[in-house]
């Protein structure tokens, strides 16, 4: 077994906080196929602990423009800096990945690329566009950044109508500033109700617990999410990616997230994820149907 968070002596973790060790024979054929192109995914540069799951199903999240962000989360494993100039042969790049790996359903995402005038959003229409192209019937969902709330780089994404866009809420309004530190709350609900009233057929956006939320905030925020429109939310547990992140304050029961999921289900959303290891594009293929 293997532990993916770092935690403070006093927080232990519960059982169901355990992952199986990356296996098998489609783990080692992506993982060879991710070194030999030089790809960047989340499920590397987020720590993300169900990488052996997917992976070991022959499923990953790819994640263009870099692997170093413009931002400085406090929640997130992915680098923060610089980032190197845009790769233009990227977005084909990852569209022969794709189809090389037989993905039926591809997710993508990007580091926030805040230096860029576009913010990344012509490479991002051109990556999606791109797997059209070359990798015939593969349906995708592209995680997207807030783009600093700008519509018309908003609009490049819309045009190429991914099947599902998703945007992370990430936290509760009262942590947003910490947890997030450029991001602002009402910004990331006005995008994705901006992109449903633009006529984008399903919208996403996920959750994470145990920053220090009380339950009536994350029950208010699942309301404030509904009424922006969003069809899809997941929900799971904040784990440290290391020492220099943001403790985990408390770890969430299985109980309270089945209640978040049935809170979630009567307020219309079409489909929740809601347990401690969901992430934003576990099981992402089930969100399109």
């Amino acid at each position: 077994m293997q532990e993916t968070a770092t935690l403070p002596e006093t927080l232990q973790k519960p059982k169901w906080i355990r992952v199986k060790l990356p296996t098998g024979k489609n783990y080692r054929e992506l993982r060879t196929l991710v070194d030999k192109y030089k790809l960047n995914t989340i499920c590397q540069s987020g720590s993300c602990p169900n990488m052996g799951e997917c992976w070991g199903e022959g499923t990953a999240t790819f994640m263009i423009l870099g692997n170093i962000c413009t931002r400085s989360c406090g929640f997130c494993g992915v680098k923060t800096g610089k980032p190197l100039d845009v790769n233009w042969d990227e977005p084909e790049k990852v569209a022969r990945s794709i189809k090389l790996m037989k993905i039926k359903h591809a997710v993508l995402t990007s580091v926030d690329r805040d230096d860029l005038k576009d913010m990344g959003s012509i490479l991002w229409a051109e990556t999606v566009n791109a797997v059209r192209r070359i990798s015939l019937g593969t349906t995708m969902e592209t995680l997207i950044p807030d783009f600093q709330g700008i519509e018309k780089h908003i609009d490049r994404i819309l045009e190429v109508a991914p099947e599902v866009i998703s945007h992370n809420m990430e936290t509760v309004k009262r942590l947003t500033r910490e947890v997030r530190i450029q991001a602002k709350y009402e910004r990331s609900l006005e995008v994705l109700n901006y992109m449903k009233n633009a006529g984008q057929k399903r919208t996403k956006t996920g959750l994470m617990l145990g920053l220090g939320e009380e339950k009536d905030e994350v029950l208010r925020t699942i309301e404030d999410i509904r009424n922006a429109q969003v069809d899809v939310i997941t929900i799971g547990q904040y784990l440290q990616p290391t020492k220099n992140h943001l403790p985990v304050k408390r770890f969430v029961s299985l109980e309270e997230f089945e209640e978040y999921r049935l809170f979630a289900l009567d307020l219309g959303f079409r489909h929740v994820e809601s347990s401690p290891l969901v992430r934003s594009s576990y099981h992402a293929e089930k969100h399109i149907h």
